[in-house]
């Protein structure tokens, strides 16, 4: 168990580009649809926990997992093996290519990475989205992914800067709201 945790989220740092929202997805499709180690409605209530607890999110996540499948010493090997990878190709990179950033190639392979990464995030958005409406109000449901996804581009891909002080308090306001209409809807 313990070599298959490791394997998996060793795996997952490896393959993911753009941090813990492009990992999203990939636990996703290792942890619930491959090796059914969470459920749908628990990894909804993950991402939450993970984002808002200190850390990263995808370590926050491999700890999570690891720790249900296998206590402390699970939580321990996931996250070994979701941050190893990085660790090793940052110190390789950091011996071997001292100027590499200068490199146009390098540039605009990251540019088409960040492109690549904001679709991955989005096609997990609209897959939590989707678990979503099944039991809420679908128009408000579609109206915040719409939302969210133009401020996500905006502010990722077209380096508007938006305050993330106005985009917590936005979320706030739009939950409340959300919380008010499903509140209506189940007395109805």
């Amino acid at each position: 168990m313990f070599l298959e945790l490791f394997t998996t989220f060793f795996k997952i740092g490896l393959f993911t580009f753009g941090g813990g929202y492009g990992m999203i997805s990939i636990v996703k499709d290792e942890c619930i649809d491959k090796k059914k180690w969470v459920t749908n409605d628990e990894f909804v209530n993950l991402i939450a926990v993970a984002e808002s607890t200190p850390g990263p999110i995808a370590v926050n996540m491999a700890t999570y997992i690891g720790y249900k499948r296998a206590k402390v010493f699970g939580a321990i090997i996931s996250t070994l093996g979701v941050i190893l990878p990085s660790l090793l190709i940052i110190y390789i990179i950091a011996i071997y290519l001292k100027d590499f950033m200068k490199y146009k190639v390098v540039t605009n392979a990251f540019f088409g990475i960040r492109i690549a990464v904001a679709i991955i995030i989005i096609r997990t958005a609209y897959n939590l989205i989707v678990n979503e409406l099944k039991n809420n109000n679908k128009v408000l449901i579609i109206s915040l992914f719409i939302l969210y996804t133009s401020i996500f581009f905006a502010t990722q891909v077209f380096a508007v800067n938006i305050s993330s002080i106005f985009l917590i308090f936005s979320a706030i306001i739009l939950s409340i709201i959300l919380s008010l209409v499903r509140y209506k809807n189940d007395i109805s």
